[in-house]
């Protein structure tokens, strides 16, 4: 038990850690974007620049679609990060623009266009304006935050208190004795019926820690199956859209209905068909809303429309009123649809953050499980947890923590999970631990396993020994044929360097080797979207994209960024090479332990020995590369 928390002072410092990170992030947008103005800015990823409107539409709930292009309609829009789902910011690009921007986010990217959605027209000072496009910040997820805090904070004699005074340490996690189970999914190892069986014991709080390639999510699905056989209703969330995707996917392929908030754009395209917005906009009770809702457009566009004849005083402002009452009685219809569809639904998935109050209203949920609760901030976490009655958190702390772009905030802890505070705190008491992987060959395995689990995980005998040469069509040699090669570029003066405009840093070299390697995977016959190409630097990343321009099935990303994703093959370019031996955040070796379990059956690790083995971990990872033969000089 650790000692008693004021619940005030502790949600205060939250609040206060919370907003340092929203500084920090406005902070950073700006300086971007300020960094690189027109045209430069597009070389970022984040901004596009020189954009016309090319049409306009409306979606559910009277958002307002735009289609953004080049003004050449035949020029391609550059590389970009943004995608569907990112929040942006629209500003009209004119000099002296007095115009602060419109908020919206990115619905659906192509080679020549980017749709954005509004929650309103943009009112421009130029007839034929030009606009930019910048990722910003999502302040509706902060703002969802801060008032899931005040909640928390606040809550007296409710079931919110209950959970706040176990979750803060003031009362002790309770359990009932552990059920019997019947798996609904008869494929479930041992490890995985008993964290189902455990998770199912509790009162309060319960754990379920997934190291790499162990079946989290299956072991989720399960155990929602079997919450919701028993009448029940089930919160699925987790941080990230991804996250969310691959937990509804995987419980619709069980035969479960879960619904989807959010919007359809930060949802795979696959998927949509089971989101709010578009079952709503599917249901035969929607027509009326829908023709509504045009009817309503078509008549704003004639109060806007320049005649020869001079309207009748008022006329325009009546047609503006009689279309905004038309909308209004289109989104009574949609709001009566929504309350139907929700009261039915016995799993809701959403982002933890994607959780609208007034959506939701008064709904409670018997359970709230979160997926990746290892990945978000305490912060994010009291978001869902106002609206259940138990919370399973789900995840993995050896992997990385949260993103926090605020040093100061880092600093003070809010790069903590609640899943990690409570393990720090109370013990492994309140979890259970999944110790089989069905991922890796037990060559790639070995070293987190001992590192970072106890040497507890254990490799399937499915995966046990497979090798590249095994796949169809891959020739058998010294690459395909072996699960690990460490390339030690040390003494061959492969330094690194720091990009002009930013503080990431690169390696010419590296990225070099690392794109020969790939060219030796791609002669053997390895398909190029079963290989993945990884670093710890942006910079980096940058620089081996430009490198494989063209070549858009073989996916380039970060390590933070691939986190959570697996490949037949992967390469990972550590970058640092400096005499002073300094490696900057592969200090947080999580982040290695990440690198080190994408890969199922290759893992081809390119790194400096004499400045990372400085080191202590890196000091066993090198001499455990040499324990298995995968160690090889640069100069081989």
């Amino acid at each position: 038990m650790t000692t008693p928390r004021n619940a005030d002072e502790y949600f205060r410092r939250l609040s206060t850690l919370l907003e340092l990170e929203a500084e920090a992030e406005k902070l950073e947008a700006i300086q971007e974007t300020q960094r690189r103005p027109p045209p430069a800015a597009e070389s970022s990823g984040y901004s596009l620049t020189g954009l016309v409107i090319r049409e306009e539409d409306v979606g559910l709930g009277g958002r307002i679609l735009l289609t953004l292009a080049k003004r050449n309609q035949t020029q391609a829009l550059p590389w970009t990060r943004l995608g569907g789902g990112t929040p942006i910011i629209l500003t009209e690009q004119a000099a002296g623009s007095a115009s602060e921007g419109w908020r919206g986010l990115v619905t659906r990217l192509s080679r020549d266009a980017i749709q954005i959605a509004l929650a309103g027209w943009p009112e421009t000072e130029s007839e034929h304006a030009l606009f930019r496009l910048d990722r910003s910040s999502d302040e509706i997820s902060r703002q969802r935050q801060r008032q899931a805090l005040e909640r928390a904070a606040a809550a007296h004699a409710t079931r919110l208190a209950d959970l706040r005074e176990v979750l803060l340490g003031n009362r002790p996690a309770g359990f009932q004795s552990l059920p019997e189970l019947t798996p609904l999914d008869p494929a479930l190892n041992a490890s995985q019926r008993e964290a189902v069986r455990f998770a199912l014991s509790a009162d309060d709080v319960a754990i379920i820690h997934g190291p790499p390639g162990t079946g989290k999510t299956t072991t989720l699905v399960e155990l929602i199956r079997q919450i919701v056989s028993t009448g029940q209703r089930v919160l699925a969330v987790a941080p990230s859209n991804i996250a969310v995707d691959n937990l509804l996917e995987r419980l619709l392929n069980a035969g479960e209905t879960p619904i989807r908030l959010g919007h359809p754009a930060r949802v795979a395209p696959e998927l949509r068909e089971h989101t709010l917005d578009l079952l709503v906009e599917a249901h035969p009770d929607a027509r009326l809303a829908q023709k509504l809702t045009r009817d309503a457009y078509t008549l704003r566009g004639r109060a806007s429309r320049y005649t020869r004849a001079k309207p009748e005083p008022g006329a325009r402002q009546a047609m503006r009123r009689e279309a905004k009452d038309m909308l209004a009685d289109a989104r009574k219809i949609e709001d009566q649809l929504i309350e139907r569809l929700l009261d039915g639904a016995r799993i809701v998935c959403a982002t933890s953050t994607g959780l609208e109050r007034g959506l939701l209203g008064s709904r409670a949920f018997d359970w709230c499980i979160m997926d990746e609760a290892s990945q978000a901030t305490e912060a994010n976490a009291w978001t869902p947890l106002q609206y259940a009655q138990r919370i399973v958190l789900a995840g993995d702390p050896c992997q990385l923590p949260p993103t926090i772009v605020s040093a100061e905030a880092a600093a003070r802890g809010f790069n903590v999970s609640l899943m990690e505070r409570l393990l720090d705190e109370i013990g492994t008491g309140i979890s259970r631990r999944l110790d089989v992987q069905y991922r890796m060959h037990r060559d790639i395995m070995e070293f987190s396993s001992r590192e970072f689990y106890g040497a507890s995980l254990q490799a399937d005998p499915s995966v046990q020994t497979h090798l590249l040469q095994d796949l169809p069509g891959v020739t058998p040699g010294p690459v395909t044929g072996t699960p690990v090669d460490f390339i030690d570029t040390a003494g061959a003066g492969y330094d690194e360097s720091v990009e002009v405009d930013g503080d990431s840093r690169f390696n010419l070299q590296e990225a070099g080797i690392a794109l020969q390697r790939l060219q030796v995977l791609l002669e053997a016959g390895l398909a190029p979207q079963d290989i993945a190409v990884i670093s710890p630097y942006s910079a980096q990343v940058r620089l081996l994209r430009e490198r494989l321009a063209g070549q858009s099935e073989i996916e380039v990303d970060s390590v933070d960024g691939f986190q959570g994703r697996e490949k037949e093959a992967v390469i990972v370019s550590l970058v640092r090479s400096n005499a002073d031996g300094a490696i900057g955040f592969l200090e947080d070796v999580r982040r290695t332990n990440v690198a080190m379990t994408r890969a199922r059956r290759k893992l081809i690790v390119i790194g400096d020995s004499a400045t990372i083995a400085a080191h202590p971990f890196y000091q066993r990872l090198v001499a455990y590369f040499e324990s298995i033969g995968a160690y090889h000089s640069v100069w081989e």
